[in-house]
């Protein structure tokens, strides 16, 4: 068995053109370059495409409830923190339902990889808006077109205190594998957004509309400016233009890291209390 396989599953169920399929390959790669293997990650899934992955990746793995992925990979790192913990969700599940779990795992620096497919749009319930959908967006549950403004991943994640914050797009794969690899190594919490056209139910945001306004950052950025990351994150809002690459890392204390109980040893590597006598016996 190659690599490959033993981080493939069953024949995914995508749609044909789907960019999960490209944003599972990348990630599969940064598995495999990285030296991980089936059992040595802990993958959790939201509710929606992105989702469905958790039937065609092979690692110990949770298929959560809506918007509930993030707070399963916080209490699976908590459990173990020596073990890799990665996300993997879509827009709506993680900024929608789930915006109130980014938020505070972002505030608390906690130790996991969020990778959310970003495609503007609810396409597992057939294409209903999204909080990433564009402002006029036509959908079946926005036919008029969509009031709200689309929220900003980037300057939410880095104005909250994520500690490492990317963006890739589909089609640069390689460039994608790269982030997301380098996503993982960080220590903290590390959002890579992905720029993922739904080639079914969003006709705005196409392949050919990223390919337009999107550019990879420099190699002399410097990251760990905050001004700049926000400034490069907001051209998303003010410019329509969307940034490629690493936006912003820092390296801060993770919410493990505060816990001295926690650091040096895992909760599940802890002896069960069972002498359940001794404490009976002040009832009596």
């Amino acid at each position: 068995m190659s690599n490959i396989q033993q981080f493939s599953g069953y024949q995914p169920t995508w749609c044909p053109g789907c960019g999960n399929f490209a944003r599972s390959q990348a990630l599969k790669q940064a598995l495999i370059e990285l030296g991980f293997t089936p059992s040595s990650i802990i993958a959790v899934f939201g509710i929606g495409c992105a989702g469905n992955e958790n039937d065609f990746l092979n690692a110990y793995a949770i298929h959560s409830l809506h918007g509930r992925a993030i707070p399963n990979a916080i209490g699976a790192k908590l459990a173990n923190h020596k073990m890799e913990v990665i996300v993997i969700t879509g827009d709506g599940d993680c900024y929608g339902e789930g915006g109130n779990h980014f938020l505070h795992a972002c505030r608390g620096n906690h130790d996991i990889t969020v990778i959310v497919s970003d495609n503007g749009v609810y396409g597992l319930t057939t294409g209903q808006t999204a909080p990433t959908s564009q402002k006029g967006f036509k959908t079946k549950s926005t036919p008029d077109g969509a009031i709200e403004v689309p929220i900003n991943p980037l300057t939410l994640a880095i104005s909250q205190g994520a500690t490492f914050v990317g963006q890739g797009f589909v089609i640069e794969l390689a460039h994608l594998k790269e982030i997301i690899k380098a996503g993982i190594k960080h220590k903290g919490f590390s959002l890579i957004n992905v720029l993922q056209p739904c080639v079914t139910f969003n006709k705005i945001n196409t392949y050919n509309y990223y390919r337009q306004h999107t550019y990879k950052l420099s190699q002399d950025y410097d990251k760990k400016d905050i001004n700049k990351a926000f400034k490069i994150a907001q051209e998303m809002t003010l410019k329509d233009k969307f940034p490629l690459g690493i936006i912003y890392e820092v390296n801060q204390p993770t919410f493990i890291d505060r816990l001295p109980q926690l650091k040096n040893k895992t909760l599940i590597g802890r002896e069960r209390f069972l002498d359940f006598k001794t404490i009976l016996e002040d009832f009596k």
